[in-house]
């Protein structure tokens, strides 16, 4: 269980700002789908006030499982360290110190193994980002992995 409470510890860390969310739970507990909806549901309970009238947003983990494409490893420490000190609303605007977040998301991805298996639905590039929603907000980002028996999951959300 120690894994667990040092997993909790790093989400926590890297979701400390505001629109950013971070879950671990074990990973017999559900699809990897199911996490990032379940977590996608819960930000956007926290952030109704936020949310353009009307707007919809994905309405199963299906929906979730066509927005999200299968990252290599080493990619997940940027992507994660991006989303946790990034804003995706105004890139280049930062919501916490990089390198913090970096270490941080560097140790989750340590401490999923080396046979861990990560899904993002953004394209992060020098021009920028494009991404494939998973939530009603204007902007979302997400990373999920598993492996070493659990599931992370960390989630921005933005409006402008």
């Amino acid at each position: 269980m120690e894994t667990m409470a040092d997993l909790r510890v790093m989400l926590a860390s890297l979701a400390k700002e505001d629109g950013v969310f971070g879950r671990v739970e074990r990973g017999d507990a559900g699809s990897v789908e199911e996490h990032v909806y379940g977590l996608v549901l819960d930000a956007q309970e926290a952030w109704e006030p936020y949310a353009i009238e009307g707007s919809r947003g994905p309405t199963r983990p299906a929906d979730i499982a066509d927005a999200l494409t299968a990252i290599d490893r080493e990619e997940v420490g940027t992507v994660m360290t991006y989303l946790s000190a990034g804003d995706l609303v105004f890139p280049g605007q930062l919501h916490r110190d990089r390198e913090h977040a970096h270490r941080a998301a560097q140790r989750v991805v340590k401490l999923l193994g080396w046979d861990s298996t990560w899904w993002t639905n953004i394209e992060l590039s020098d021009a920028g980002h494009k991404w494939n929603p998973v939530s009603r907000f204007t902007f979302d980002g997400v990373v999920a992995g598993t492996g070493n028996g659990f599931v992370v999951t960390l989630l921005q959300v933005g409006e402008d």
